[in-house]
């Protein structure tokens, strides 16, 4: 009875670890794939086709059981993907004021938090 338990224990942390890691590919196929179409544009043709071949990939793996290939896979993306992220941030960086605030004057309607003092009230 006790080695059943074992066993039983055993066999769902090892089906727990694969629902996670199921979940994570799941989620970072998601993710890459909404990044690549809104930044997409920002990578060379060659970037481009290694993250849609290794998106491809993913999206293969987790329709099996192989749960060494599904974490190769996600691995795969992400040094794929690492290139997009690479890229998102160069044009953060290159951007407008480097992505510093505060030295823009502010627009109209904006709301500006300042003290003052009345130099009325300091005359004799």
């Amino acid at each position: 009875m006790v080695r059943e338990a074992e066993a039983n224990a055993s066999e769902d942390a090892r089906r727990r670890q694969e629902i996670e890691l199921r979940n994570q590919a799941d989620s970072l196929v998601y993710s890459t794939e909404r990044t690549l179409a809104e930044h997409g544009a920002k990578i060379t043709d060659a970037e481009r086709t290694a993250i849609e071949q290794a998106l491809a990939d993913a999206r293969e793996a987790l329709k099996g059981d192989d749960i060494e290939g599904i974490r190769r896979a996600q691995e795969s993306l992400t040094r794929a993907s690492q290139k997009l992220a690479e890229a998102m941030y160069r044009e953060t960086r290159s951007g407008p004021g480097n992505g510093q605030q505060g030295s823009a004057a502010p627009k109209d309607g904006d709301v500006v938090d300042a003290e003052f003092k009345n130099v009325d009230d300091q005359k004799p």
